[in-house]
């Protein structure tokens, strides 16, 4: 085996940890930043206006998000259930 060779190996086998390492990292929301689902594959994430002004015009339609709330993706539409997922994925109601 050449040297080419195991270093395309060793990268795509980094590359296949790395990928899944990173699929298990929670989601960071961030003070002062809006995030929007605008449709399938559109996602978008944003700097929020400064102002009370702004701040309550957003949080007289704002909804509360509970603890153990699942979102997924199924058929390009984004869901939310209430529930948990076990370490394997499967979802359960406890």
């Amino acid at each position: 085996m050449t040297t080419l060779s195991k270093t395309l190996i060793a990268a795509a086998a980094f590359a296949a940890i790395a990928t899944s390492a990173f699929s298990q990292v929670a989601w960071e929301f961030n003070p002062g930043m809006a995030y929007m689902y605008a449709g399938p594959g559109k996602m978008s994430a944003m700097a929020m206006a400064s102002g009370e002004k702004n701040h309550d015009a957003m949080m007289r339609h704002a909804t509360k998000v509970l603890g153990n709330t699942v979102f997924f993706m199924n058929n390009g539409e984004l869901y939310s259930v209430s529930g948990t997922l076990d370490p394997t994925g499967n979802f359960y109601r406890p």
